[in-house]
């Protein structure tokens, strides 16, 4: 197998588009920095993101454990089949790197690369959210991305330091090879009655907190409403 690889980086800021009285939702007014630019680099990456990128929603999107959304680069031949849509293309699903030779079976919580001058290190999958659903028009598509498993993942930053597109990542240490991106998947969406995993990673220090609160909620027997996720907010 080849060694992982960064093919490009896209950074953006938030606006808001859409109209504030339309009838249907997915016309109507919402903030978002899903449209991203690729950049050429180099650039820095701090602990909280690439220099002049934005998140529209920092209540769930951005911090220390999102500080870069990553996506594999061949899940858009799956989408432009599945959709019909040939505009859904790299950099389409907001993410900060669209990455080669990595995918959410070969790619592990806790995998820590170099990145140029920088160190990054898997925090957890990205949770689908509503956004790209308003993006292509298609109002499951948050549901379809979760199903499929096609969510990609998070890195948080160990080091800050310069980055720039067209560079390898350098495997540093894999602590937890049995946790891929898409068994984490599983374990959140499909295995919901696998209590003992549930424990194993409510105690997980590598995983991000969100995720570990989720399960500390499983533990006690409630699950989170996860509709506005999905389809975003009625208003």
């Amino acid at each position: 197998m080849n060694e992982p690889y960064v093919h490009k980086i896209f950074t953006g800021k938030a606006k808001t588009i859409g109209d504030p009285d339309a009838a249907k939702k997915i016309d109507r007014e919402w903030t978002t920095a899903i449209y991203k630019k690729e950049t050429d680099g180099p650039i820095w990456l701090s602990k909280t993101g690439l220099a002049q990128d934005e998140v529209g929603d920092k209540k769930n999107h951005g911090g220390p454990e999102k500080a870069l959304f990553t996506y594999p680069v061949k899940h858009y031949t799956y989408w432009q089949e599945k959709l019909g849509e040939d505009n859904i293309t790299i950099g389409g699903m907001g993410e900060n790197l669209a990455v080669l030779e990595m995918d959410e079976y070969s790619v592990c919580l806790g995998d820590t690369y170099q990145f140029g001058d920088a160190v990054i290190q898997v925090s957890q999958p990205r949770r689908p959210c509503w956004r790209p659903a308003r993006r292509y028009r298609t109002m499951d598509l948050a549901l379809q991305i979760q199903q499929t498993g096609r969510t990609g993942w998070y890195f948080r930053v160990l080091q800050e330091g310069m980055v720039k597109p067209a560079v390898d990542l350098l495997l540093l240490e894999r602590p937890m090879p049995h946790l891929t991106i898409a068994a984490l998947n599983e374990i959140m969406y499909v295995r919901k009655e696998d209590l003992n995993m549930a424990y194993e990673l409510s105690d997980c220090e590598l995983l991000a907190e969100n995720w570990r609160k989720t399960f500390k909620k499983r533990l006690r027997g409630k699950e989170s409403d996860t509709a506005k996720r999905i389809f975003g907010p009625n208003k």
